[in-house]
């Protein structure tokens, strides 16, 4: 069975599952390619519900989000909400995030509110409190994924990284405690433009795909603590060597083709996120507020960010990781010495708006 063979019977199994498992969830994403084709978005919700974190890890995307304890946050009447809209929209996967959420005191409750029978959840995690009676209790309460993030290979480098001792032996045990659980699985890690073409890199992916589980890669991004680091961002080489180890590799970015739709940049029209406060993020790393889950509704603040044309028109890259004068112009310019998030009409302007629908590009 050649690589895309293989691939395709993997993709066909969790369909299969899907449908078994969360049949109303299967009949939204069944219509994902027809909805695209309209021009509307199927985003995923990553749900920054809460920022406590039990880590002060060296580089984290929303130090600057944390904090604000002076700001509305999501009670969980406002989780329905944001929940039934996201139904009403034909949007059928949230995932939860932070923070940490496996601190969360409500996290039960937030499930809940989120409806597991809506939607496909997914759980980010540093995996330190992912035990097996936890695990267990996960997969019980509806949550069908864990998103688990680990740095390296090297125990020392890891919880150098995590300002935790003993972090990476956790998160190592975290894996099989999760698949014994029945939870899917996959690790996070982010890549540099350096540790992409390392050995390490190679070995991290190989070793977790000999476990058969599959390696998600985010691109390091000039946010969050690396604000200004911008040598440490890919370009479009180190992409397209990205994209031949997909073929060979259970490794994948947001960029990777999933459902059988080439979408490119996914922001908007692939995800958003949805911080503590209730603003609407392109992505998670794109800082600037598209509107207030608070203060209108989330179908009328995704159509605003469809309107700007960075996210309603097809884009064959990572905007924040590689696009140098999206990352001047918007980001550096824009969203850096700003609160965040910073309100879209400061950062973009009716130059920006969009002339067509990224369905043409379908």
């Amino acid at each position: 069975m050649t690589d895309d063979q293989r691939k395709a019977v993997e993709a066909y199994n969790k369909r299969n599952k899907l449908k078994k498992e969360k049949p109303y969830v299967y009949e939204k994403v069944i219509k994902f390619e027809e909805k695209l084709k309209k021009g509307e978005s199927i985003a995923i919700i990553q749900f920054q519900y809460n920022y406590a974190c039990n880590f002060t890890c060296i580089h984290c995307s929303v130090k600057r989000f944390q904090g604000r304890n002076d700001r509305r946050s999501f009670a969980m009447g406002d989780v329905k909400s944001l929940s039934r809209q996201a139904d009403e929209m034909g949007l059928a996967r949230f995932v939860i995030s932070g923070g940490e959420p496996l601190v969360f005191k409500d996290f039960d409750a937030l499930v809940e509110a989120i409806d597991p029978q809506k939607f496909y959840i997914n759980c980010d995690t540093n995996g330190w409190l992912l035990d097996k009676k936890k695990a267990k209790h996960l997969k019980s309460i509806g949550v069908d994924r864990i998103q688990l993030s680990i740095d390296s290979l090297d125990a020392d480098e890891h919880d150098n990284f995590r300002k935790a001792k003993g972090s990476h032996e956790r998160a190592m045990k975290a894996v099989d405690i999760a698949r014994d659980a029945g939870l899917e699985i996959y690790i996070q890690t982010v890549a540099t433009k350096q540790r992409l073409h390392s050995d390490e890199f190679l070995e991290f992916v190989q070793y977790f795909n000999k476990m058969d589980v599959g390696v998600f890669v985010t691109y390091a991004k000039p946010v969050g603590s690396w604000e200004g680091k911008l040598d440490v961002l890919v370009d479009k080489d180190d992409m397209a060597y990205m994209r031949e180890l997909e073929k060979s590799h259970n490794v994948f970015t947001h960029l990777t083709p999933a459902y059988g739709l080439t979408m490119g940049c996914i922001a908007v029209k692939g995800m958003v996120s949805v911080t503590q406060y209730g603003d609407v993020l392109p992505c998670p790393y794109i800082h600037t507020s598209i509107g207030n889950v608070f203060e209108e509704p989330l179908k009328d603040i995704i159509q605003r960010g469809l309107d700007i044309k960075f996210f309603g028109e097809h884009v064959d890259t990572c905007l924040v990781a590689e696009d140098r004068d999206f990352i001047s112009k918007y980001i550096v310019k824009r969203i850096y010495d700003k609160p965040l998030p910073v309100p879209c009409s400061e950062v973009f302007t009716d130059e920006d708006k969009t002339l067509r629908r990224f369905s043409e590009k379908m």
